[in-house]
């Protein structure tokens, strides 16, 4: 079987026989249709990526919103692969002493986004990146045992639980096919072609889940490829993209258009779903940091009416912004304060609404910032 999108190669041979699918290199050939419905999505998503593009450049304190969206985004897409884990968990302040496997997943995740994207300002987007971030985002978790850092050498396949080579739902390139489909596609993301930036975003996106490179993680890494290749292409400065909610919500769709595209080579329809993906996500984000610039606006005012105890409040409230989950003696700690100030500081925050005792003892208790945590967590 041969289509625009690549054919059905058969390894081995007799019982043990099996069809892996090798990918045409990119662009499609005969070349992607833009028929009016794709030009009008993509027209949208490019009006709305620059929209975001200018929030995200005017927020007061950037980083600290992209340290946010950087949580939910490595959430959302451990979620995708079925990892149980909440915004709280990632956020909780004794995580570190207590992380389960699922927290380590995700909070891998985030330390392989910014691994990934610092290297980016070193390297172009190419194989040895991606082998880089795949490193960070393997170390001790499950999975490591499957060559972290490495290309797999081996054959593998997609399926339910159980399932063998003699009866997988799709089993990408055997690993010879896999490294050429590699090293050509690293040849694509570094060329250009007369296609728009997002289709060939599309593309990469699905390619490179085709040709399944790592033995485990291709769907958080192939995911955070789509934030690298617009951020390197110049379309986002910031990775405040998280597309991941709308693959989520619409997972079943997400592999089905993509195994539609292995089926019969209809590049198409796969294309107009990741438009989508994008404009609604740009949206969302949008929508997103405008509730918690106005959010921090509100606070600011109501902290800098505090008289004498503002400083200190003001102090701790930049902290809960990149910690919204505090506890009072690992603050007092961070701000080089004492136990007795902090307190007093979070007694009055608690007073005004901002903070609320989420848990604990009277040594232990944590607290947080309700308000910010509820707007993160649409979707999770």
């Amino acid at each position: 079987m041969m289509n625009r999108a690549g054919k059905l190669k058969t390894n081995l041979s007799g019982a043990a026989a099996y069809k892996s699918f090798t990918p045409s290199s990119l662009p499609p050939t005969p070349p992607i249709d833009l028929d009016s419905e794709t030009v009008e999505l993509l027209v949208k998503a490019n009006k709305q990526l620059a929209l975001l593009e200018g929030i995200a450049t005017r927020i007061p304190n950037v980083n600290l919103f992209i340290s946010m969206y950087v949580r939910k985004e490595a959430l959302m897409s451990s979620q995708i692969e079925g990892t149980q884990a909440t915004l709280e968990d990632v956020l909780d302040p004794q995580s570190d002493e207590n992380a389960n496997r699922n927290v380590a997943d995700v909070i891998n995740y985030i330390k392989a986004t910014e691994t990934a994207i610092a290297r980016l300002k070193e390297l172009p987007l190419c194989n040895r990146l991606l082998k880089e971030a795949h490193e960070v985002l393997m170390e001790g978790v499950r999975g490591q045992e499957n060559n972290p850092g490495e290309f797999r050498r081996s054959q593998n396949w997609i399926g339910g639980q159980g399932s063998t080579l003699q009866n997988a739902r799709f089993i990408p390139p055997a690993p010879e096919d896999m490294i050429i489909a590699m090293s050509d596609l690293e040849k694509y993301i570094n060329n250009d072609d007369e296609l728009d930036v997002l289709i060939r975003a599309g593309l990469i996106h699905y390619q490179f889940e085709t040709i399944h490179p790592f033995l485990d993680g291709n769907g958080r890494i192939g995911r955070l490829l789509i934030t690298l290749y617009l951020m390197e292409k110049g379309v986002l400065t910031t990775p405040a993209l998280y597309i991941s909610y709308f693959l989520k919500k619409n997972r079943i769709e997400y592999y089905d258009r993509m195994s539609e595209v292995r089926r019969s080579g209809n590049y198409e329809q796969w294309i107009k779903f990741f438009l989508q993906a994008l404009y609604e996500s740009a949206e969302d984000a949008t929508i997103t940091i405008d509730k918690l610039i106005a959010l921090h606006d509100k606070n600011i005012t109501a902290i800098s009416s505090m008289g004498r105890a503002a400083k200190t409040a003001l102090r701790l409230f930049a902290y809960l912004e990149e910690n919204p989950i505090i506890e009072i003696q690992k603050t007092a700690t961070a701000l080089d304060t004492t136990f007795k100030t902090i307190s007093e500081s979070v007694r009055r925050l608690c007073e005004i609404g901002i903070l609320t005792q989420s848990s604990g003892d009277q040594r232990n208790r944590t607290f947080s910032y309700a308000a910010y945590l509820d707007i993160l967590r649409e979707g999770t």
